[in-house]
């Protein structure tokens, strides 16, 4: 038997995904039409001898979260369970502190999934190569251009073996164009390293503790653990670690300008793997260039022209002569007659008004384009905001006849005149 973790983090401070990140968990934001996260549960419901999905964070049990969760076990007749952290514990803490639900009924082997990343998961692959040469741990990667891969984990591989000689995690100079793509396969002996991490956390933090403090219980940071840093950098070279390289699709999600590249792939990925979602051009119907998903509740003027890649949410609005292209339109929106919607993500509920203009600047955080604007690049540059997509937040209200461009709008704003490269509060 195999089972499955999703790790889907939780609320940061500083995230990169606000505001849409305020109205709902960032692992549900709709990525191609469905929850970023059920790409990951479908691509594990496939596998055979799949017995259990895990997903592991620090979110509350909310409402949402939940009817994810029972909507998921129905669809794909799979038990789908939430564990929550009692406090954030790195890409490794969680698979430790909840190891034994993990390996709960013996599996043979667990896949480990970051919820961040975008691909079409090779999993039947990666389990042909952990069957055929069994190792604690193997490691998706995929090739980024040298000036990229610094952005990312970066491996060195025994060509011939694939065996994993070194790991380095963001590094300041070049290592390897092979890089980590977040996406793991992982033998129950995997979890020896990380109870020696744990260990030696927790014999650390009693050294460090003041003289006359009780040190008999647990260092609070004892469980965190990174899988990258803690783990992978220590063991690579000692024929523990392995890596499947995958020429397939692959990218981070980090912020709303990766969301919008995912959306991209995925749609793409639709065709071999989900045709029906793709709208279809019919007679009567709006114009589709390209892959666009669109709810089936959305109501699209016939004089529309959608795509490429766009998503249309559930119960949106699209006025007459709308133009619509590399967007997301989140549930409830509406665009009046005549708006054009460019590089945009429009939030729930909002609202843009006849003949307005809302573009962004792509953002494309390709491994393979030198000149991609990386999720790791501050959003501000000599105190400006740089060029990137559009944001509008849940309940945006623009005005008729006005320009927005390069600009996020925080929920809740009725804006009266246009907007160039600001962030509007």
């Amino acid at each position: 038997m195999l089972k499955a973790v999703i790790l889907i983090g939780g609320p940061q401070k500083g995230t990169r995904f606000r505001p849409l990140s305020f109205e709902v968990p960032k692992p549900l934001f709709p990525v191609a039409g469905v929850p970023m996260i059920q790409h990951h549960i479908e691509a594990c419901a496939q596998v055979p001898g799949m017995q259990e999905i895990l997903l592991i964070g620090f979110y509350q049990p909310d409402e949402p979260l939940t009817r994810f969760l029972e909507a998921a076990q129905q669809e794909f007749n799979l038990p789908v369970r939430y564990l929550q952290e009692f406090a954030p514990l790195g890409t490794g803490g969680g698979l430790y502190h909840f190891r034994d639900q993990i390996l709960a009924g013996g599996p043979e082997a667990f896949f480990v999934l970051n919820a961040d990343v975008c691909s079409d998961f090779p999993l039947s692959a990666m389990l042909d190569a952990y069957r055929h040469q069994p190792h604690p741990f193997l490691l998706l990667g995929t090739t980024a251009n040298r000036t990229q891969s610094l952005n990312y984990g970066c491996i060195v591989e025994n060509p011939q073996t694939h065996e994993v000689l070194h790991y380095v995690e963001k590094p300041s100079t070049f290592v390897s164009d092979i890089i980590n793509c977040g996406i793991y396969l992982f033998s129950p002996e995997a979890l020896k390293p990380l109870r020696d991490v744990f260990q030696r956390n927790q014999q650390d933090g009693q050294l460090c503790l003041p003289l006359g403090e009780d040190s008999s219980g647990l260092w609070p940071g004892a469980g965190t653990i990174r899988l990258e840093q803690d783990v992978f950098s220590a063991l690579a070279g000692q024929g523990q670690i392995y890596v499947h390289l995958t020429d397939g699709i692959w990218s981070q999600i980090k912020s709303a300008g990766s969301a919008l590249y995912a959306s991209r792939l995925y749609l793409g990925q639709y065709q071999l793997t989900h045709p029906e979602r793709l709208a279809k051009h019919t007679p009567g119907g709006p114009r589709i260039r390209g892959n666009v998903y669109i709810h089936p509740t959305a109501k699209v003027a016939p004089s529309a022209v959608l795509g490429p890649n766009v998503s249309i949410g559930e119960g949106v609005t699209v006025g007459e002569g709308v133009r619509l292209r590399e967007s997301i339109v989140l549930h409830g929106a509406t665009l009046q007659e005549h708006t054009c919607v460019l590089h945009t993500i429009v939030g729930w509920g909002s609202t843009v008004g006849r003949w307005a203009r809302v573009e962004g600047t792509p953002n494309d955080p390709n491994p393979n384009d030198p000149r991609a604007h990386m999720d790791s690049e501050s959003l501000f540059k000599d105190g400006k905001l740089l060029p990137a997509i559009t944001i509008l937040g849940c309940r945006v209200r623009i005005p008729a006849e006005v320009l927005i461009l390069n600009s996020i709008v925080l929920p809740h704003k009725e804006l009266s005149r246009s907007f160039t490269n600001q962030i509007i509060l």
